[in-house]
Order: C-alpha cells, then sequence, then structure tokens
C-alpha cells in the first residue's frame, strides 16, 4: 500500500487530499498540531494522525523522522496575513509568514527527505500569486516565491536519489482561509476540483501543477506586461491576493 504524508490536514486543501488519497487505497498520515480537530475533521477516514508543530524543528524532526518510508510527501500547511499599511511595514507581521510558510516547510524538509522513497515525490503548496505582484502581499507572496525557488532547486538536488519534486500553485479555491478575504475573488473552484487537479497532477509527475487553467493563463499573460504597465493597472484594481 502506498503511503502519503499530507501536512495541514486539518481543513481545506489538505483534508480534501487526505479523504480522497484514503478513498484511492492509500495509507494516508494525517499531520496537524491540534488532534481533537484533526480526529473531527477526519472523522470515518482511515488515516493515521501525525500530530506535530512545524514551526517546531525539534518536535517536527522528532515526529517525522520516525516515520516508515513514504512514496509521496505534500507540504501543503500555510497561512496567510495581509499587510495594509506598506508605509508602516508590520515586520512583526511578515516574520510570522515567512515562519510558518517557510521555515515551517524547511522543518519538515529536514527530517523527511530521507524517508521517501526513491522513485517518490515531493509536493510543496506555493500560490499563484508568484506570478505577478499584488496589493497587500508583500509577506505572502514573499514567502510562496521563495516556496518556489526553494521546489525548483530541490528538482535539480533530489533527482540523483530518484525523488521527484512538485510545485503547485493554486488560485483561489474556497477553503477557511480564503473566506477570510475581503475582495473578490475570481475564477474560484471549489475544494474536490482542487484535490483532483493536484492529484491528476502528481500522478502525472508534473514539476508544476497551476489551476483553475484559465485564470493561472491570464496571471501568466499578465506577468508578460512591462513591469511600469502592471504597476498602473495593479494601483487601480480592488485590493487582492490568491
Amino acid at each position: 500500500m502506498k503511503r502519503v504524508l499530507i501536512t495541514g490536514a486539518g481543513s481545506g486543501i489538505g483534508l480534501q487530499l487526505a479523504r480522497d488519497y484514503a478513498a484511492d487505497g492509500w495509507r494516508v498520515l494525517a499531520c496537524g498540531r491540534d488532534r481533537s480537530r484533526l480526529e473531527q475533521a477526519l472523522e470515518g477516514v482511515e488515516a493515521e494522525l501525525c500530530l506535530f508543530d512545524m514551526e517546531n524543528r525539534e518536535q517536527a524532526a522528532r515526529v517525522l523522522s520516525a516515520q516508515d518510508e513514504l512514496d509521496l510527501v505534500i507540504l501543503n500547511a500555510g497561512g496567510c496575513e495581509y499587510i495594509d499599511d506598506a508605509l508602516h511595514f508590520d515586520a512583526a507581521l511578515f516574520e510570522r509568514v515567512i515562519r510558518t510558510n517557510l521555515i515551517g516547510t524547511a522543518n519538515c524538509l529536514a527530517p523527511l527527505l530521507a524517508r521517501i522513497k526513491p522513485g517518490g515525490r515531493l509536493a510543496l503548496m506555493s500560490s499563484s500569486v508568484t506570478w505577478l505582484p499584488l496589493t497587500r502581499a508583500e509577506a505572502y507572496g514573499a514567502s510562496k516565491a521563495g516556496l518556489d525557488y526553494l521546489a525548483r532547486s530541490l528538482a535539480l538536488d533530489l533527482a540523483r536519489h530518484q525523488i521527484g519534486v512538485s510545485l503547485i500553485r493554486p488560485g483561489f479555491v474556497d477553503t477557511p482561509l480564503t473566506r477570510k478575504n475581503d475582495f473578490p475573488m475570481p475564477g474560484r473552484i471549489e475544494v474536490g476540483q482542487a484535490s483532483r487537479a493536484i492529484r491528476r497532477g502528481l500522478a502525472r509527475g508534473r514539476a508544476e501543477i497551476g489551476f483553475p487553467f484559465f485564470f493561472v493563463q491570464a496571471l501568466r499573460l499578465l506577468s508578460w506586461l512591462p513591469r511600469g504597465l502592471w504597476l498602473r493597472l495593479a494601483r487601480r484594481t480592488p485590493r487582492s491576493t490568491t
């Protein structure tokens, strides 16, 4: 039986992935900090709970280094906070987001990479926000851009160990996190659609998995605009990020 480890499995995309992989016959290791939250979210799902705080390096190392070999690791957990007043830049907020999204991922990678079987795969959850600079996204976008580079660099260095690396770059997905947004979210999709796109892309060994298709293609086209033109356009649009 194939084994997949998923962080952030208590809600949103991570939860849907845990449910879907379990339904497909995988052995699922569902990771999170809160046992009661995981148990409630995964009620009726055949999954093994893996409890640790990804921001605690020692705790993550202790729990994750004890795991058996894995076929697939999906480092999905993350958070989002916006900087509402760039003139009075919130360094503490910036640090929180970087620590959760980027350093937390590194804390998981350290013990997990040696647990991935040859022929297995690592997936990092980034965002389509990295295609373009968007308002209020200084912290979130920087953290996800860091994951982009991390994934692409790891893909080079892990190839000789026969470990594939996938970068997941979703647009807006209807999750508890995005429901907190106070702006329009074009192209928003249901979490089940996101799970299908991710699982299909990982099964095919894709290096980058972006969805929904038309939304991502629109961002790619906009990213080719001259920087000055994009800045003028972005200043006229509602405050938003993905």
